[in-house]
């Protein structure tokens, strides 16, 4: 274990979505007069673990309380990280930190050091549930002032939906996602809010919280200048593009007034950042709109915590990489920093192999199923991305379709070089270096 931290937590992920699986086939775990067959459960348990938010059956109607907890578990379980959670309670039991759940929690939460894991494990848990339950509380008093839900639905609704959210999985108990309360700002905003939140990572988080006192930019890890940084320029660009791809459009945008229409925008630019709640039905929007879409959903949000992608860390490194090429600078640097060449080439692999994984998913489910082209990338994006998103057609795929989006769910939660480190046997050092000649490029 100590040895392979990699290859364990893949190992410990595949068997909670194994648990999940067999929880959600229990008969009271479905709505009365409904049935859930293997795959529908698997797929289900996948989506949570990886916080994903993909359904393949209606969240709210589907599953009965019981199979929604057990779905809600799988989701913060997944989210917070199933190491995460173990070192917690060895803490708690112990008062000992043992060197093996450090190294294993280092890996699942891939920007730490073995020296930060204690500090950020307790700083995690504590933000985790503070975020959570005044999210919940906002929530819940606006579904029972606002709405004239029941005390017991709105604080049921109010607290599965922070969840979700915090850990930016997505899913939601009414079949239109969060379309029914488009620019009502008490719902949405509380949950965008919980999303951007839980994307920035917990390392992002605890240093905002250790610094809170000094308040200097300086003062901030790269890591975290970078994921800040990043993540305001893709908000930004994010709203601007999809508020210019559905402005006009009647299907999504074209109903509401102009302050209505930048909410909506911009609510639009924070979940496919590995979110997945949608305000606007995603199968009316404009090429455009998807396209700037999947773009957000690809590059995903921060590091080390509840969402998918490549990271924003990941594209800007490249980025910056790209930007240091074109000026003819043989460093590459960031806030008066350096840029490690290892984590230059590591940037690169995990760009290449994501896009390799995306690609080959598309052809995959062009081969296996009727889907457009537009509507098959869209979804392996999603899958990929974590994010949850569909233009509807996740439940009409069959079921080598429906397969394929668990395996690559998979891939993007745990991270393809995480998995793909997790399947070599041995490393091997290289003892030997080879002569160096420069090959012609472009």
């Amino acid at each position: 274990m100590a040895e392979h931290p990699a290859r364990f937590v893949v190992l410990v992920f595949a068997l909670a979505i194994g648990v999940g699986t067999l929880l959600l086939l229990l008969p009271w775990s479905t709505a009365a007069g409904r049935r859930t067959d293997l795959l529908t459960a698997l797929f289900t348990s996948t989506s949570a673990i990886c916080v994903t938010g993909l359904a393949v059956v209606d969240t709210g109607s589907h599953w009965s309380p019981f199979g929604e907890l057990v779905i809600l578990v799988l989701v913060q379980l997944g989210g917070l990280g199933f190491m995460t959670i173990a070192s917690l309670i060895a803490m708690l039991v112990s008062r000992r930190l043992g060197l093996r759940l450090a190294l294993i929690t280092s890996r699942e939460r891939s920007t730490l050091t073995l020296g930060d894991v204690r500090r950020v494990l307790r700083a995690a848990a504590l933000i985790t549930a503070t975020v959570e339950v005044s999210v919940a509380i906002v929530l819940a008093a606006r579904f029972r002032w606002g709405y004239g839900y029941s005390w017991t639905t709105s604080a049921w609704h109010g607290a599965f939906h922070s969840v979700t959210a915090f850990n930016n999985a997505g899913f939601a108990l009414y079949p239109d996602s969060l379309v029914r309360f488009g620019t009502d700002a008490l719902v949405t905003g509380p949950i965008a809010v919980a999303v951007l939140i839980g994307g920035l990572g917990f390392p992002v988080l605890v240093d905002l919280f250790e610094q809170r006192r000094v308040r200097r930019w300086s003062r901030l890890a790269l890591h975290s200048r970078i994921t800040l940084a990043a993540t305001a320029g893709l908000l930004v660009v994010g709203a601007l593009a999809i508020g210019a791809a559905e402005w006009t459009n009647p299907g999504t945008f074209g109903g509401t007034g102009p302050l209505g229409r930048a909410w909506l925008a911009t609510f639009g630019s924070v979940t496919p950042r590995t979110a997945g709640f949608h305000v606007v039905p995603v199968e009316a929007m404009t090429d455009e709109g998807l396209l700037a879409t999947m773009v957000l959903m690809f590059v995903g949000a921060g590091s080390a915590g509840t969402s998918g992608g490549i990271k924003v860390g990941t594209a800007a490194v490249l980025a910056l990489v790209v930007w240091a090429q074109l000026r003819g600078r043989e460093d590459v640097e960031a806030f008066r920093r350096r840029i490690p060449a290892a984590v230059q080439r590591e940037a690169t692999t995990v760009v290449l192999l994501a896009f390799l994984v995306v690609v080959a998913t598309t052809v995959l489910l062009l081969a296996s199923s009727a889907a457009p082209m537009r509507d098959a990338g869209f979804e392996a994006v999603s899958a990929f991305g974590t994010v949850g998103l569909s233009t509807g057609i996740t439940p009409l795929l069959p079921a080598p379709g429906k397969l394929l989006l668990v395996g690559v769910m998979l891939i993007g939660r745990v991270g393809p070089v995480t998995l793909f480190t997790a399947l070599v046997l041995r490393y091997r050092p290289s003892v030997i270096r080879e002569p160096q000649e420069a090959p012609l490029i472009g």
